[in-house]
């Protein structure tokens, strides 16, 4: 392979050696003896200090400071000499064979004489650190004069002769490690680079062949570092991708069956529009024939053209019902129609609702009931969860039996939070239940369970769809339950305020039941929705 990355590794990790060396050789070439002399010189400084501190008025040393001093001559090669103002000796290092010329140096600095071949390094009032090179013995020095508190002079200095000779003998040294590293480094990580290439190849054929859909490889090379971790998650990837390839085959397979369903919903497209047709065909029928009847004067008398103008009213008016259904319904589906929530008070809505239908209430002998708090705030669009109170509500008057009582109850469930808090209302009316195999479509358009009983009452098996859009549109709960002695519909809202009830308000706190009034008058057949779902 052009470009293994082997051969870049070991490309990569020569060149880093060989950098490192080169910056090693470099520091020492320029920054090494600079160092050497600035230890130097703190060792000068250090011995300063243990002079002046510790000689007193007559040049003598405490016994410690003599230590220290021998100390810091016999491991750095220090000299130093002491003198008085007459540069007579005072005090100096043991074996100090130059002390004469010592003297003579700094009589000489004394008078500023005696300055040539001197570089300065740092001065102030008390010393001066110079790097001097002396004629007489040929040797560099590094050195410091001046004089002492108690007013002696002295002079330092430190052999560094050999540091520049060690500064080459080192790099020298420092070339040759370079050129043997490097080659070490190459042959070491070409070596290393093996073990760590070898399971990367066999990964790099584990994919070629997983690539073509062979997914019964597996990675055999084991280990625990991140290659070998690698290694597996590849195994496992193998066997996911044999499970997502049989998913999709199964995928394929319903695609297979969607596209059977999509023509199962044209279908049901055609049925639809056969229904429409069917639930017009009637009353346009009746209307045509009663008009002819009219047309021809069949019956001359005021009775019978009253008699035919009122069914001809009363078809049209329920083909206007079916047709205002139907786009109400098509907006909810299609979410055309806004929905605009608000805050109002759902138990004023059902006892004006309760109002509407008693006088048909009545007509029936039916008992309305309700079960709730006086004022119970819910929040939803008002207009369409009137619209879902007055389905439910007339779906039970058209289908009560038995007993002859309708119980509509609105009460709030308790949640973890006050903005879970939901409000429940439930219509149960007595009568016959619904057959359980049913209870699945009555929400589906123009689904009858008994089209006889539905027609009787001018039905059009729409109603409760448009419930179920509703709900669906306020993202809030809906169903239907079969009871020993009826059916109950509910559906649920977010509540409106933790408490039940506002500044506002007047309500009790507890549960209040009521008997519907039947004192409003206006009601008719017209309030009344479909009740598709029940048979008779």
């Amino acid at each position: 392979m052009k470009h293994s990355l082997r051969k870049q590794l070991t490309v990569i990790f020569g060149v880093l050696m060989a950098a490192m060396f080169l910056a090693n050789y470099l520091i020492n070439s320029f920054f090494l003896e600079s160092f050497y002399y600035t230890k130097k010189q703190e060792v000068l400084v250090e011995a300063y200090r243990a002079l002046n501190e510790n000689i007193d008025a007559l040049g003598n040393l405490d016994e410690e400071a003599s230590e220290t001093l021998d100390v810091l001559c016999n491991k750095n090669g220090l000299s130093y000499l002491v003198t008085d103002m007459s540069y007579n000796e005072v005090l100096g290092s043991k074996s100090n064979f130059y002390a004469s010329i010592m003297k003579g140096r700094l009589n000489g600095y004394g008078i500023g004489v005696d300055t040539d071949n001197v570089t300065v390094l740092d001065s102030n009032d008390s010393y001066t650190i110079q790097k001097k090179y002396d004629t007489e013995i040929g040797l560099n020095y590094l050195e410091m004069w001046g004089i002492l508190d108690e007013g002696f002079y002295f002079i330092m200095r430190i052999n560094i002769e050999g540091i520049h000779d060690s500064v080459q003998i080192s790099n020298e040294f420092i070339k040759y490690s370079c050129i043997i590293g490097v080659i070490l480094t190459a042959i070491l990580v070409w070596g290393v680079t093996k073990r760590v290439t070898q399971p990367l190849n066999e990964l790099t054929e584990l994919s070629k062949r997983m690539a073509d859909l062979d997914f019964n490889v597996k990675y055999t090379s084991g280990g625990t570092d991140e290659i070998g971790q690698l290694g597996q998650c590849f195994n496992e990837m193998s066997e996911k991708l044999e499970q997502a390839y049989a998913q999709l085959m199964t995928a394929n397979n319903e695609l297979q069956r969607d596209i059977a369903k999509k023509e199962k919903i044209d279908d049901m497209r055609k049925e639809f529009l056969s229904n429409v047709s069917h639930e017009l065909k009637t009353p346009i029928a009746l209307i045509q024939g009663y008009a002819e009847g009219l047309q021809e004067c069949i019956n001359d008398d005021p009775e019978s053209r009253e008699f035919y103008c009122d069914v001809i009213m009363d078809e049209a008016s329920k083909m206007n019902t079916l047709v205002q259904k139907l786009l109400t319904l098509n907006q909810l589906e299609f979410g055309n129609d806004e929905v605009v929530m608000e805050r109002f008070d759902l138990a004023l809505l059902i006892r004006n609702k309760m109002q509407a239908v008693s006088i048909l209430a009545q007509q029936k002998e039916t008992e309305i009931t309700y079960t709730g708090e006086d004022s119970l705030f819910a929040w939803g669009d008002e207009f369409k969860v009137e619209e879902v109170v007055n389905n439910y509500v007339s779906n039970a008057l058209n289908h009560v039996s038995g007993a002859g009582k309708i119980e509509i109850a609105a009460e709030v469930c308790k949640g973890e939070k006050p903005e879970e808090q939901k409000v429940r209302v439930t219509v149960f009316n007595t009568g016959e239940q619904i057959p359980e195999e049913d209870i699945g479509q009555i929400w589906d358009k123009f689904y009858k369970v008994d089209k006889a009983r539905t027609r009787e009452y001018g039905g059009s098996g729409v109603g409760l769809s448009i419930v179920k859009a509703i709900m669906d549109s306020f993202h809030q709960a809906y169903g239907v339950e079969n009871r020993e002695d009826g059916v109950a519909f509910w559906f649920e809202l977010q509540c409106g305020d933790a408490l039940h009830h506002n500044g506002d308000s007047h309500a009790s706190g507890s549960a209040v039941k009521r008997k519907a009034e039947v004192s409003a008058a206006g009601a008719d057949e017209s309030d009344v929705c479909d009740g598709e779902w029940r048979p008779q």
